[in-house]
């Protein structure tokens, strides 16, 4: 009888404690619904509560495949999930140990070798090794038609850049290239080349794009599109200590004041693509840090040179008449950018601050709309519907401009699609004219005039289907010129020959701003536009 009393005193005390740790650790299994995880922020004094950053952005990403992508919202999130063979330095765009922790090109710029990280695994347990390096660049090589940043960066008048990738041995990989080009490594560290898991992509290719499989501090969890994606941290991760984050739940909120409302509410911990005329508020707010991010971008208005009316020269030279670039600087951009009279940033070497540009002079444009016989028949104006860095406000830039085209007797209709449909139908040359802009991806020059404006790149990232082939030589001849100098003055040269066909109305370059609350620590944005946060903690 007292064994019984014993053994049933000693069930009760097991349920009380059971009672007790429940309580205690009852957030513990909260399933992720794409809204704040109440563990996140400062909430918790516990150093072991799991840390959840939710960043607020304007929009959705278009896949999440890098390899077949060109928009920075969905680089956002991949340069989280995947890695390169070279990265960027911390805040600017020196190469710097990636995937390859050193590397040696011949004298003649025609062999680079590279010696991987050892120990490391994709996220579904497949080994990194040369072999994985080689059949990513067979991948892009074969398909280059489905990848556009290969075709444009490694795909020069036609001819293949890299002429053979080959397996050293487990840990080394050998290019060897056609001809040298400049700007090689800097495209090595670009977001579109991040290596994938080739058991990923051999068994489902375009399930990459739905759920992405790398080597980063960061393991894909959920996407509801449209929502949220959410990423976890990679337990496996080859650096100790990092990530710091427990989890990243990127949020799209289209609208910048609700973006930043939620910011201000707490709902999210991270905004970017904020209005300049934020910055003022930001900054009076004790719970909130502003953060600039470095300018290396142009937000511009393309002008499809195969669409009447802008198979026209003077016409698109009217264009570029009529808007008043400074009243658009001044109006959408607080004081946070500058008017831009060349398709690259002043930051890129090889700038010609030697071009005029096209000062605003309606009457002028007025002169030249004359001259080209220009008919009057209305044309479709596209908005962007998502706040970029180069483009606080689509919508509002568009109505300003709207207004300068209809003084000098141009006639628009504003339209707009959803992000993913816009940057398709506007790749395929549906637009008259269209609102777009570009953040550098590697800090070169050839990644803004041959990416954007060259010929071969009419279908991937050339929107105006623009292709002079003058141009197209001094770009070629850039690419495979090693002497920096003589590189600059074949850049220069270009640039004149833009700004006389006049392609695109460059807008404006700006300096993008970014807001955390408090809590959040060493977040740094890069000037690419791809922010890692493996080194992002919160308090």
């Amino acid at each position: 009888m007292k064994k019984k009393k014993l053994w049933t005193l000693g069930v009760m005390l097991i349920l009380v404690l059971s009672t007790i740790l429940a309580a205690c650790g009852g957030g513990s299994d909260t399933k992720d619904t794409g809204s704040k995880d109440t563990s996140s922020g400062g909430d918790s004094t516990s150093s072991s509560a799991p840390k959840t950053l939710v960043y607020g952005r304007g929009g959705d990403s278009v896949a999440l495949d890098p390899a077949v992508v060109t928009d920075g919202e969905s680089f956002t999130v991949t340069a989280n999930i995947y890695e390169t063979l070279v990265n960027f330095g911390e805040q600017d765009v020196t190469i710097q140990p990636g995937l390859a922790k050193s590397w040696e090109p011949s004298e003649d710029g025609l062999t680079y070798t590279f010696q991987l990280q050892e120990g490391v695994k994709f996220h579904d347990g497949t080994d990194f090794n040369a072999e994985a390096v080689v059949k990513n660049f067979e991948r892009w090589k074969t398909g280059a038609d489905k990848h556009p940043y290969y075709s444009s960066q490694f795909v020069v008048g036609g001819k293949q850049v890299i002429e053979s990738i080959t397996a050293k041995d487990d840990y080394t990989v050998v290019f060897k290239l056609s001809q040298p080009q400049a700007p090689f490594l800097k495209n090595l560290a670009m977001s579109p080349f991040a290596i994938a898991s080739p058991t990923a992509f051999e068994a489902n290719e375009e399930g990459l794009s739905t759920n992405p499989v790398g080597t980063g501090p960061f393991k894909f969890v959920s996407w509801v599109r449209n929502d949220a994606v959410t990423i976890e941290k990679n337990p496996d991760y080859y650096i100790d200590g990092l990530p710091k984050l427990d989890k990243v739940i990127y949020k799209s909120i289209p609208e910048n004041s609700t973006r930043l409302n939620a910011l201000t509410t707490g709902e999210v911990d991270v905004a970017d693509g904020l209005s300049p005329s934020d910055k003022a508020s930001i900054e009076s707010n004790s719970q909130l840090q502003l953060i600039e991010r470095p300018s290396m971008n142009v937000g511009y208005l393309g002008l499809t040179v195969t669409r009447p009316p802008f198979d026209n020269v003077k016409v698109r030279q009217a264009v570029n008449y009529a808007i008043d670039k400074q009243a658009l600087v001044d109006a959408f951009y607080e004081g946070l950018a500058e008017p831009a009279k060349n398709p690259m940033p002043p930051v890129i070497s090889g700038y010609n601050d030697d071009i005029q540009g096209y000062e605003y002079d309606p009457e002028k444009a007025k002169a030249l709309l004359a001259e080209a016989g220009y008919d009057g028949k209305k044309i479709q104006l596209w908005a962007m519907p998502v706040p970029r860095p180069y483009m606080p406000d689509g919508k509002k830039i568009a109505e300003a401009i709207q207004k300068n085209l209809d003084d000098v007797g141009i006639k628009s209709e504003i339209v707009s699609f959803e992000w993913a449909t816009y940057l398709e139908k506007a790749q395929n040359g549906e637009a008259d004219a269209f609102l777009l802009g570009w953040t550098g991806d590697n800090g070169d020059a050839d990644n803004f005039l041959y990416t954007l404006l060259d010929g071969d790149n009419i279908g991937s990232n050339n929107y105006t289907f623009y292709d002079n082939k003058e141009l197209h030589k001094l770009l070629v001849s850039a690419q495979t010129e090693i002497n920096e100098d003589k590189r600059n003055e074949l850049y220069k040269q270009a640039q004149e020959i833009i700004s006389k066909d006049a392609p695109w109305v460059p807008l404006a370059h700006s300096t993008p701003i970014l807001a955390a609350n408090t809590k959040v620590k060493n977040y740094i944005a890069h000037p690419t536009g791809s922010d890692r946060l493996d080194n992002v903690d919160m308090q």
